[in-house]
C-alpha cells in the first residue's frame, strides 16, 4: 500500500490538465507573440488560461494575472517589483513565518539598505493586527503576509491586515500558494494589491504560477526582453503548462464547495486519532487553519535518534509520504525557523511533521497512517512508554 500525504509540497497533475497539455504540444505549439495563425492559436490558449486563473480568485480583469514560473517567482516579482520602483531604500513589513521566497528576498533587500520589520506571531503562528498597525512607518511601501502557512497550516486574518496596510497607504501582498483552491478567495472583496499562486499546488503542472496585480498597481519587471505578460514578465510563454494551469484552476474552483468540507472532515479525523499520543502536539491554529493541513511536533525530539525527519523516513519505509519541518544543511539537522518563531524549544522544533491531504485521500488512508505512526513511535521510544495502547 502506498499513501501520498504531502499535497502541500506538490499535487499530482490531473488527467484533464495532462490531456490539454498534450493537445497544445502536438497541435497548438506556436509562439503566442507571432502574428501568423500558429501564433494566434497559441495566444488564444494563453488568454483562455488567464481567464480561468482569474476566475479562481474572482479577479475583475484577466489582464491582472501575470504568468510566472511558479510561486517563488511570483513572490519575488511582488517584493522586488515594488522595491525597484524606488531609488532610495524604504521600509517593508513581513511576518516571521513567511515562506523562504519572501524571507530570503527581504534579506536581500536589507543588504541593499532597505529596512525590514518581521512581525512576531503567537504560539499558533498568527500575526496580531495591532502589531502591524504599530510597525507601519512613514516610509513603509509594502506589507507582505502569508495567507496560509505551509508548515503549520495557520490562516492569517488577511482581510484585517490588508485593510490596515491600505489605510496607511502601503501596498499589501499575500502569498496564497497554499490557500488558493482550498479556501474561497475573492480579490474584489479582499484588500490585497498583489497575490501569488502556483499551479502545482492545485493539481496543475509544475513550472508555472501567477501573480495577481490589482489594476493601477505599478511594478518594475525582474526580466527585460520582449515585454510579454503586460511588460512584467518578458520571455516566450510556456503555452502547454499555462494551459494545464488554467484547466486545473477552473476544475478546482468548481470542486471547492464540496471538496473543502470533505478535507476538513479528514483533517479533523487525523487530529482526533493522534490526540491520544502524549508528547505529539498539534501545531498551528486549530480553528483558522488550512482545510487539508495536519501538523504536529514531538516535544521530546532529540535531533539524533528521534526527529521529524526520522518519522518521515520511517513512514516512507511503510509506503506513506509525509514531510518534516526541520531542515538538513550539510548533514546537520536544523530546527524549524517557523516553530522557533512560534515559541517552541529547539528540540521541539526538530520534531515537526506535516501531513497534508488531497483529492485522493480517503478515511482509510488516514486510519492506516495514524496507526503506522503510533507503531513507529512505540518502536522508537520503548523506554518512554508514551504511547497508549
Amino acid at each position: 500500500m502506498q499513501i501520498y500525504l504531502d499535497y502541500s509540497a506538490t499535487t499530482p497533475t490531473r488527467k484533464e490538465a495532462i490531456a490539454v497539455m498534450q493537445t497544445i504540444l502536438t497541435q497548438q505549439w506556436g509562439n503566442p507573440s507571432s502574428l501568423h495563425e500558429w501564433g494566434k492559436r497559441a495566444a488564444t490558449v494563453v488568454e483562455q488560461a488567464r481567464i480561468q486563473v482569474a476566475c479562481l480568485i474572482n479577479a475583475a480583469t484577466p489582464e491582472s494575472i501575470v504568468f510566472t514560473s511558479g510561486g517563488t517567482e511570483a513572490n519575488n516579482l511582488a517584493i522586488m517589483g515594488v522595491a525597484r520602483l524606488y531609488t532610495v531604500p524604504r521600509h517593508i513589513i513581513i511576518s516571521s513565518v513567511e515562506h523562504s521566497a519572501i524571507s530570503e528576498t527581504a534579506r536581500l533587500l536589507e543588504i541593499w539598505g532597505w529596512e525590514v520589520t518581521r512581525l512576531d506571531v503567537d504560539t499558533k503562528g498568527k500575526v496580531n493586527p495591532l502589531d502591524l498597525k504599530a510597525a507601519l512607518r512613514h516610509n513603509t511601501v509594502l506589507v507582505s503576509i502569508i495567507y496560509g502557512q505551509s508548515e503549520v497550516g495557520t490562516v492569517q486574518p488577511i482581510a484585517e491586515l490588508g485593510k490596515i496596510a491600505r489605510s496607511h497607504g502601503a501596498l499589501f501582498h499575500t502569498d496564497a500558494v497554499q490557500a488558493a483552491g482550498r479556501l474561497g478567495i475573492d480579490v474584489q472583496e479582499l484588500p490585497v494589491d498583489l497575490l501569488s499562486l502556483a499551479s502545482h499546488k492545485i493539481y496543475g503542472p509544475q513550472g508555472v504560477g501567477a501573480l495577481y496585480v490589482r489594476p493601477g498597481v505599478e511594478l518594475m519587471p525582474l526580466l527585460c526582453g520582449g515585454g510579454q505578460e503586460m511588460g512584467l514578465r518578458s520571455g516566450t510563454q510556456a503555452v502547454p503548462i499555462i494551459a494545464g494551469f488554467g484547466v486545473a484552476a477552473e476544475l478546482i474552483a468548481e470542486e471547492l464547495p464540496k471538496e473543502t468540507p470533505r478535507l476538513i472532515q479528514l483533517r479533523d479525523r487525523a487530529f482526533d486519532q493522534l490526540a491520544e499520543i502524549p508528547g505529539l502536539i498539534p501545531t498551528g491554529d486549530t480553528c483558522d487553519r488550512l482545510p487539508h493541513h495536519v501538523s504536529l511536533c514531538l516535544e521530546y525530539a532529540d535531533g539524533e535518534k528521534l526527529s521529524g525527519k526520522t518519522l518521515v523516513k520511517q513512514l516512507n519505509l511503510a509506503g506513506i509520504g509525509i514531510s518534516a519541518g526541520a531542515a538538513c544543511h550539510s548533514g546537520k539537522l536544523s530546527p524549524s525557523p517557523i516553530l522557533l518563531a512560534m515559541g517552541y524549544s529547539e528540540k521541539a522544533a526538530l520534531g515537526g511533521i506535516r501531513i497534508t491531504l488531497g483529492r485522493d485521500t480517503t478515511e482509510a488512508d488516514i486510519d492506516w497512517t495514524t496507526m503506522v505512526l503510533k507503531q513507529v513511535l512505540k518502536r522508537l521510544t520503548p523506554d518512554l512508554s508514551i504511547i497508549k495502547r
